[in-house]
C-alpha cells in the first residue's frame, strides 16, 4: 500500500508539473515590467512553443540526430583578464538563423510556466534558466533575475532561445560536446567553460545541467546553472603540471566549486518538481518557518535526479530502492532483546527546555522526504589552509624563479588580482615605481639564505593602488629539515602611517610583526596536512604498497589465516588475488565491493579508489589519512585492515565485510523509520564505545551517520569510512573521583581513564545535517564535535530524521547555529533520552557533555542505565520491527571479472 501510494504521489507530481505549461497571449512588456519591477523581466517564463510559427531551425533541419545534437549546444561562463574579447553582435548575428524572430517573438502564442512555479523559482537566489527538453532545440522558458544581471541580455533576447548565445571565440570546444552529450543522453554535466556576456566581456562560467524526468524517464526540462568563478578559478592553470607531474596549484579548486554546485541545484531541481512546497515554506512567517524547518522541509531531502539513478551501482541490474544511501541497502539481523534493567528507576529532574516537545503533524513534504531520500555525502568544503582568513600565499623554491602554488582568498581581496593571474608567478608583481628595491634585496637575500625576514615596503593593487605591506617571509622544512616552501604573508598597514616617517611606528610594527608570524606559523601547520607537492604522482600512493601487519585481537581469524597464507610464501597480495562477487555501493571517495579471496571462500569488502578522480578532488591527503587510520585499529566495533595495494588507476584497501549492511537501512526498513528506544540505546552504547577507543589513538572521527555504521552478521556495529578523519596526538590521563556523599561504603571509587585528542583542527568537514556549530563558525574543533554528532545521530534514530535539516544547506547551517532543539511530541521518548540528546547538542563545546571527561561522562548518564559496558560484546542485539536477512554470494549470480566493463569504476561521480 505504501509503494502504491507513493507512485501515485510521484505521479500527481509529475501530472502537476506538466500541466504548469500552459498557452497564453503575452500581456504588453509595459504592464509585465510594472507588475513585477524587481525582476529583471518578469515575461522570462515564455518560450516558443507554437506550432504556427516554428523555428527556422526545426524547419530547415529534418534530421532527427542533428535536432538532438543542436538541442545540447548549451554554454555560458565566466571571464578573467588576458582573455581575448569577442564582438557580442557578431556571435549573436550567427546564431540568428537558428532563432526566430523579435517579431515572431512578440506576436505568436507561447507556453507558460505556470504562475505557482514562477513565484517558487523566484524565491531562490540562484543563477539558472529552465529549459523545454521536449522542444528540438530546448528553448529557455525560464531564466533567473540573477541571469540576466550576469549576461547583461535582456528577455526578448533569452527566452525561447538556446543558450549557446553565450559561447565565443576561446569557448572550449570539448567542453561543449560533454555538454551536447549531457543533454543527448539525458544526464548530469558539471563544468567550467568560457562564455561571454552581451558587452562581450569573457567570464569563466562553471555550468551545471541537470535533467528533470517523467514517470518514464523522459527528460522534460533542463535546468542550467550558473555560477561566475573568474575571481578564484584556476583558469587555463587547471591542465598545467609542475616539472613533476602534479598540478602547479595546491589546491583543485574547480573541485571546490563543483562540489558545492551540486548543493546548489539540488535546490532548484526540488522547487521544479515541488514548486507548492518552496512557495509555501518562503511564505512562512519567521518563527513558522524555523518550526517547519525542524519538521516538514527540516526533513525533506532533495533528491538530485541526474545521480538519482543508482543502476550503475549494480554490475548488471539493480533494483529501485525507496531510500538511497552511499551503498547499496544491505540487510540485517534478527536479534534478541536488549536488556532494559532500571528503566522504572526515578529519573533526574531536567530544565524546562530539555522537556520541549512540539505536535508537529506529518505533512505532504515530510512524507515526500522519506521517498525522496538523498544521497547523503560527507562534505568536504575546505581544508584548514583554506579557512585561513589572512593575506598570505605560499610558494615552491624547487621550481625555477619560486612560483606561487597557493594563494588565500584574502590575497585576492587586498590585491585584486585573480587567482589565475597569480598562480605560476614570482611574487616581484606586487612592485611599483615607489617599491624600495634595497628592501626588495633584503627579501630576496633571505630566499637565497631560506630564513626567515620581516619588512615594510610599498606594493600596488592591480588597479595601481599604493598599500604599504608588512611583509613576513617565513621557510617551510619538512621532517629531515630540507626546504619544502616559502610561506608569505602580507599585512596593509596603509590606514597606521606615521605621517612624518611614512612608514608604521616601532610600537605597530612590534604588534603587527606578531600577528604576521602567527599566521604563518598557522599556514606552517595547515599545509603539513596535504601531501607535498613535489611528489611525483606515483610517490603520492607509496602508503597503500606498504604491508600490513595483524593486530593482536584477530590475528588467529581464519579472514587473517588466508591472507597470511600468501604474503609469508613471499607473494604480494594485488587486485588479481580478489575475486568481484557484487557491489555494494559507492562513498565519497570511491566505490565499494563485496570480493572474495580466490581459493579460500573468505569474503571482504574492498574499497577502490580512482587515484585521477582524487587528485582532481583534493583527496589524496584524505585516502592516505584513513589508510594509516585504519591500519592502526583493532576493535571489535573498528574495521580491519588485511591488506592495500595499488593498480595503475586505483588503490584499494580490503577489510571486514559486514553481512548486515549500514544501520542507514536497517533503520528505513522499519515501519515508522525509527528504532524503538531501547534498540537506540544498544547501538548508541556501541558507537559510544568505539569513538572512545578512536579518541584514545588521537583520531577525531567527523563523520558519524548511519550510512557510516555497518551492522556485522552478529548484530553489533562497525564503524567505518575514515576518509574525513583528523589524526593528531593524545593525551592520557587518570582522573580519581570524588568520594560520593551518599555511599554508604567507604571505599574510594576507581579511578577515570581519559583520552582525548589534544590538538585542534579547522577543515570544513563532515555530513550537512551532523556538522557541530564549531565547525560551521570556522572557530576550531576538538573530539567534541564527535559528540555533537552522536546526538544527531540518537535524534535521528528516534524520530526518523535529524534536528536541524533545512530545505537547503544554508538553512541546515542556520539551523544548526540557531534554533532551538524541540522534540517532537507525536513520538513518546524518555526523560533521560531527551535529557542525553539536549546536553550531547549543546552549542558550547567546552560543556558538551563528554567534552570534559570523554566517553565515562557520557556512559554514566541515566540513558545508558542497564548497559554493562564491560560486557557489551556478548550482549544480545535487539528485536527489531523489521527482522532482516543477511546478504552475501548470491549463487545465481553470473561470474564477472575486474577487467569487464563498469566492475571496478568510481560509481559515485559528483555529476
Amino acid at each position: 500500500m505504501d509503494k502504491e501510494a507513493n507512485k501515485l504521489s510521484d505521479e500527481d507530481n509529475i501530472i502537476d508539473q506538466r500541466r504548469s505549461i500552459e498557452v497564453f497571449q503575452p500581456a504588453g512588456s509595459e504592464n509585465a515590467v510594472n507588475k513585477n519591477k524587481w525582476m529583471a523581466l518578469p515575461e522570462i517564463i515564455t518560450c516558443i512553443d507554437d506550432p504556427n510559427h516554428p523555428t527556422k531551425e526545426v524547419v530547415e533541419d529534418n534530421n532527427s540526430d542533428m535536432m538532438v545534437d543542436r538541442r545540447a549546444e548549451w554554454g555560458q561562463a565566466m571571464g578573467g583578464d588576458g582573455i581575448k574579447n569577442s564582438n557580442s553582435s557578431e556571435r549573436f548575428a550567427l546564431d540568428s538563423s537558428t532563432r526566430t524572430s523579435d517579431q515572431e517573438l512578440n506576436n505568436g502564442a507561447f507556453p507558460r510556466v505556470s504562475q505557482e512555479l514562477k513565484d517558487a523559482l523566484a524565491t531562490l537566489q540562484q543563477t539558472f534558466v529552465v529549459s523545454d527538453a521536449t522542444k528540438p532545440d530546448c528553448p529557455i522558458m525560464y531564466a533567473s533575475s540573477g541571469f540576466f544581471s550576469m549576461t547583461g541580455y535582456s528577455s526578448k533576447e533569452v527566452i525561447g532561445r538556446n543558450c549557446r548565445f553565450l559561447q565565443g571565440q576561446d569557448t572550449d570546444r570539448n567542453e561543449v560536446s560533454k555538454i551536447r552529450n549531457a543533454v543527448k543522453t539525458s544526464t548530469s554535466y558539471c563544468g567550467r567553460l568560457l562564455n561571454y556576456k552581451k558587452d562581450g566581456t569573457p567570464f569563466w562560467n562553471l555550468l551545471t545541467v541537470t535533467p528533470i524526468k517523467d514517470e518514464n524517464g523522459k527528460a522534460i526540462k533542463f535546468i542550467g546553472m550558473q555560477v561566475e568563478v573568474s575571481k578564484y578559478t584556476e583558469g587555463i592553470n587547471d591542465k598545467a603540471l609542475r616539472p613533476n607531474g602534479l598540478p602547479k596549484s595546491l589546491i583543485r579548486y574547480d573541485a571546490r566549486q563543483k562540489e558545492k554546485a551540486l548543493v546548489s541545484i539540488t535546490e532548484v531541481v526540488q522547487t521544479v518538481k515541488h514548486p507548492r512546497s518552496q512557495t509555501h515554506d518562503h511564505i512562512l512567517p519567521q518563527s513558522t518557518q524555523m518550526d517547519s524547518t525542524s519538521t516538514a522541509s527540516a526533513t525533506q531531502t532533495p533528491q538530485f535526479n541526474s545521480i538519482g539513478d543508482l543502476s550503475h551501482l549494480s554490475y548488471h541490474e539493480s533494483d529501485n530502492k525507496p531510500r538511497k544511501s552511499s551503498r547499496i541497502s544491505l540487510l540485517g539481523l534478527k536479534g534478541r532483546s536488549l536488556s532494559s534493567a532500571g528503566r522504572h528507576e526515578q529519573q533526574p529532574i531536567v530544565e524546562p527546555e530539555v522537556l520541549m516537545t512540539k505536535d508537529l503533524e506529518r505533512s505532504d513534504s515530510w512524507g515526500r522526504a522519506e521517498r525522496e531520500r538523498d544521497i547523503r555525502q560527507g562534505i568536504d568544503l575546505a581544508t584548514t589552509l583554506e579557512r585561513i582568513e589572512k593575506n598570505f600565499v605560499i610558494t615552491d623554491p624547487r621550481i625555477p624563479d619560486n612560483p606561487i602554488i597557493f594563494a588565500s582568498d584574502s590575497f585576492l581581496e587586498l590585491t585584486e588580482f585573480t587567482r589565475e593571474e597569480i598562480l605560476g608567478r614570482n611574487c616581484r608583481f606586487l612592485q611599483g615605481p615607489e617599491t624600495d628595491q634595497a628592501t626588495v634585496s633584503k627579501i630576496r637575500d633571505a630566499i637565497r639564505d631560506q630564513r626567515e625576514i620581516t619588512v615594510q615596503l610599498i606594493n600596488y593593487t592591480k588597479s595601481g593602488k599604493k598599500f604599504w605591506n608588512l611583509f613576513h617571509l617565513q621557510p617551510m622544512r619538512d621532517q629531515k629539515g630540507e626546504l619544502q616552501y616559502f610561506i608569505g604573508v602580507q599585512l596593509d598597514g596603509s590606514d597606521h602611517l606615521e605621517p612624518l616617517r611614512s612608514r608604521l611606528s616601532e610600537r605597530t610594527e612590534l604588534q603587527s610583526a606578531k600577528l604576521v608570524k602567527a599566521t604563518a606559523e598557522n599556514v606552517d601547520g595547515a599545509v603539513r596536512e596535504l601531501p607535498d607537492a613535489n611528489l611525483r604522482p606515483e610517490d603520492l600512493w607509496a602508503i597503500h604498497s606498504q604491508p600490513v601487519f595483524p593486530r593482536p585481537h584477530k590475528r588467529d581469524s581464519s579472514s587473517w589465516i588466508a591472507i597470511q597464507k600468501i604474503t609469508t610464501s613471499g607473494e604480494k597480495i594485488g587486485l588479481h588475488h580478489f575475486k568481484p562477487i557484487r557491489p555494494l555501493g559507492a562513498g565519497d571517495t570511491g566505490s565499494v565491493h563485496l570480493v572474495e579471496l580466490k581459493g579460500t571462500g573468505e569474503l571482504f569488502a574492498m574499497k577502490a579508489m580512482e587515484k585521477s578522480v582524487m587528485l582532481n578532488r583534493n583527496k589524496v591527503h584524505r585516502a592516505c589519512i584513513e589508510r594509516e587510520i585504519i591500519s592502526l585499529l583493532d576493535h571489535p566495533f573498528l574495521p580491519t585492515l588485511y591488506t592495500s595495494f595499488q593498480t595503475p588507476t586505483h588503490v584499494c584497501l580490503i577489510t571486514d565485510f559486514c553481512s548486515g549492511g549500514e544501520l542507514f537501512a536497517l533503520l528505513d526498513k522499519q515501519p515508522m523509520k525509527i528504532f524503538k528506544e531501547e534498540s537506540a540505546r544498544f547501538y548508541a552504547a556501541e558507537v559510544v564505545i568505539g569513538l572512545e577507543y578512536l579518541h584514545c589513538l588521537g583520531i577525531i572521527y567527523r563523520d558519524l551517520k548511519p550510512e557510516n555504521v555497518l551492522i556485522q552478521k552478529d548484530g553489533h556495529i562497525v564503524l567505518t569510512d575514515f576518509d574525513l578523519s583528523f589524526m593528531t596526538s593524545c593525551k592520557p590521563q587518570i582522573i580519581k573521583q570524588l568520594l560520593s556523599k551518599n555511599r554508604r561504603s567507604r571505599s574510594q571509587p576507581p579511578p577515570i581513564f581519559v583520552a582525548e585528542p589534544s590538538t585542534q583542527s579547522n577543515s570544513f568537514v563532515g555530513t550537512e545535517e551532523y556538522i557541530a556549530p564549531e565547525i560551521i563558525t570556522g572557530a576550531g574543533h576538538t573530539s567534541a564535535i564527535d559528540w555533537w554528532a552522536l546526538g544527531i545521530f540518537l535524534y535521528e534514530m528516534i524520530y526518523g530524521r535529524t534536528p536541524f535539516r533545512g530545505k537547503n544547506r544554508q538553512k541546515t547551517f542556520s539551523n544548526i547555529l540557531h534554533k532551538d532543539l524541540t522534540f517532537p511530541s507525536s513520538i513518546p521518548v524518555s526523560l533521560a533520552a531527551r535529557q542525553l540528546m539536549n546536553a550531547l547538542l549543546n552549542r558550547d563545546p567546552a560543556i558538551r557533555i563528554g567534552s570534559s571527561s570523554g566517553a565515562n561522562e557520557i556512559k554514566q548518564h541515566p540513558f545508558f542505565r542497564g548497559i554493562n559496558w564491560p560486557l557489551i560484546r556478548c550482549m544480545n542485539p535487539p528485536q527489531l520491527d523489521a527482522p532482516l536477512q543477511l546478504i552475501g554470494k548470491d549463487p545465481k549470480a553470473k561470474d564477472v571479472q575486474w577487467e569487464d566493463e563498469g566492475v571496478l569504476v568510481h560509481s559515485m561521480e559528483l555529476f
